[in-house]
């Protein structure tokens, strides 16, 4: 039975994704576990592997944009004909590539590409398309000489005047970041607490471990693994809320906040109640550096149970919750004041952290004993090594 393979869905705003390119030959043989081909999204580059034995058939070239769940190959048994497109075979699937149901001749939602397509994201694509630009005259700087919506920025900001539009649609990540804010918003009852907390010791402590252990140490890892501590005190807080279930978590997945210049991401990391620091450390450095090279998987960037979003160059802001999550840590910078401690005025270095919660889940007695635990932790840090 031939075996349809889909455009996976590989986040929760993801419509469309591009064949970047095919590691196997249409005909070939392949084994379940090769890696087939390489997906692009708006966030990353996805290896699609496949997971039962067969013949290979592609159904569109490298560089065709389709959308979720829209058929780009199929896995044939031996001396099994092609299928006719509009009549997708029957059965169950046995691809654990993602698939919501054999797609029929109405709900297929595949484009129609030209064959001599110009190599360029999706969100390039429609950029150019609403800034009324012929992207076949742009020169693409991304990877394989593909067309980025940087590019097609660059390209319009050099034309003249009268062939400008007076504004440009939000595109691409920043798009996805719109959409992503505006949901969680309108699904969450949003309220932000502060405090201030004494980093002094804390800041001594990072920088000796990490001149001990020959790694670098950020506030940021302090903070990472002193928040998965605080909420063994206060399982809401590591909760997701989505279709008005309440679904709390064992494991804490920490989302980061990372700036791309397309826009923000936030990678996952995993487990983090299980980690030491240098294990945070190390882990953070590695999901970063895929982001960057967009190289990150669907569950690296949809896993998460709890955020952190750190600025280093303001005091204090709220930020928002990660659309379905319960609670979201910001941290502003830290800064040398004087202070009174015992009754003396001090030199200590202090930061001003904000809790985010949705209020439908989390009460204020809960923010506060995760913020008081928090402290504690921070404060202390000798803590984290227990």
């Amino acid at each position: 039975m031939a075996t349809p393979i889909v455009m996976p869905k590989l986040g929760m705003v993801m419509s469309e994704g591009v064949i970047n390119s095919w590691k196997k030959k249409s005909g070939e043989l392949i084994n379940s576990g090769d890696i087939i081909a390489e997906i692009e999204t708006e966030k990353l580059n996805y290896e699609l592997e496949a997971t039962n034995s067969g013949t290979l058939h592609i159904v569109h070239d490298a560089g065709t944009s389709i959308e979720v769940d829209g058929i780009i190959g199929y896995i044939l048994s031996e001396n099994e004909p092609v299928p006719d497109l509009q009549s997708p075979p029957s059965g169950d699937n046995q691809n654990n590539i993602p698939l919501k149901e054999a797609p029929t001749p109405s709900t297929t939602p595949i484009k129609s590409i030209k064959p001599d397509i110009i190599p360029s994201t999706p969100g390039a694509r429609k950029l150019a398309k609403n800034l009324n630009i012929d992207i076949s005259l742009i020169k693409g700087t991304g990877p394989k000489s593909r067309i980025t919506e940087s590019d097609v920025r660059t390209f319009s900001s050099n034309l003249p005047d009268d062939n400008q539009t007076d504004g440009a649609p939000l595109t691409g990540i920043r798009k996805s970041i719109a959409n992503h804010m505006m949901t969680s918003l309108s699904n969450s009852a949003q309220l932000s607490f502060f405090i201030e907390l004494d980093v002094t010791e804390a800041q001594s402590f990072r920088k000796n471990l990490s001149k001990n252990n020959d790694i670098k140490i950020g506030l940021n890892h302090i903070f990472m693994k002193a928040s998965s501590l605080a909420i063994k005190s206060v399982p809401k807080i590591n909760s997701t809320f989505k279709n008005n279930l309440l679904t709390k978590h064992e494991n804490v997945n920490i989302g980061i906040a990372v700036a791309l210049k397309e826009g923000l991401i936030v990678p996952i990391i995993q487990n983090v109640e299980n980690m030491t620091l240098l294990e945070v450390s190390n882990s953070t450095d590695q999901i970063v550096e895929k982001a960057k090279n967009g190289k990150l998987s669907s569950d690296e960037i949809s896993s998460g149970t709890f955020t952190i979003s750190a600025l280093g160059i303001v005091d204090g802001f709220t930020p928002i919750l990660n659309a379905g999550q319960s609670a979201i840590l910001g941290i502003g910078r830290s800064v040398e004041k004087p202070v009174v401690i015992k009754g003396k005025i001090v030199i200590r270095e202090m930061l001003v952290a904000s809790l985010t919660v949705d209020h439908q889940i989390i009460d204020g007695a809960d923010a506060a004993l995760f913020i008081r635990r928090l402290k504690q932790t921070i404060e202390n840090p000798k803590k984290l090594l227990e």
